[in-house]
């Protein structure tokens, strides 16, 4: 699996991210601009001593991932879509994509994909959305468990 965050803000959720990642051995994107620095201590505190067992991606930017992944399985998560995460069905090289945490991914994105493109259900009533790290976890253990947890 591929987990994919597009500009992602928080240290510590990169952190968390990447300790999930390591765990299941999936492969971490990181779309830049980042807002930390890779080497960031809490990048590196929340991800404890896991970084060295992360396949660890970078990329410039959105543009240039899509294009160089453009023959590649890719979901779009986003409080946006339509469709229910659980709905999809994965395999194993899938890229699983995440947008920013204030801003999430562009809407021109989530609605040139809409079968591409899920949300995780929630209450909109009571917050407007999980985060990020809680978000990648929910979508990719569904992935997993559609796999029967092959990693």
């Amino acid at each position: 699996m591929n987990i994919v965050l597009v500009e992602p803000e928080i240290p510590p959720n990169t952190g968390n991210i990447a300790r999930l990642c390591a765990g299941v051995n999936a492969t971490l994107h990181l779309v830049k601009p980042l807002g930390f620095d890779i080497s960031d201590r809490a990048v590196k505190r929340a991800g404890l001593d896991y970084w060295d067992k992360v396949r660890l991606i970078s990329w410039d930017n959105l543009e240039i991932f899509l294009n160089d992944n453009s023959s590649k399985r890719m979901f779009f998560f986003s409080t946006k879509a339509r469709q229910r995460y659980a709905d999809l069905k994965y395999q194993p090289d899938d890229y699983l994509v995440f947008g920013r945490e204030t801003r999430g991914l562009p809407e021109s994105l989530i609605f040139s994909n809409p079968k591409n493109s899920a949300a995780i259900p929630l209450d909109k009533n009571n917050v407007r959305s999980l985060n990020l790290s809680n978000s990648v976890a929910i979508v990719l253990y569904e992935a997993l468990r559609q796999q029967r947890f092959k990693f």
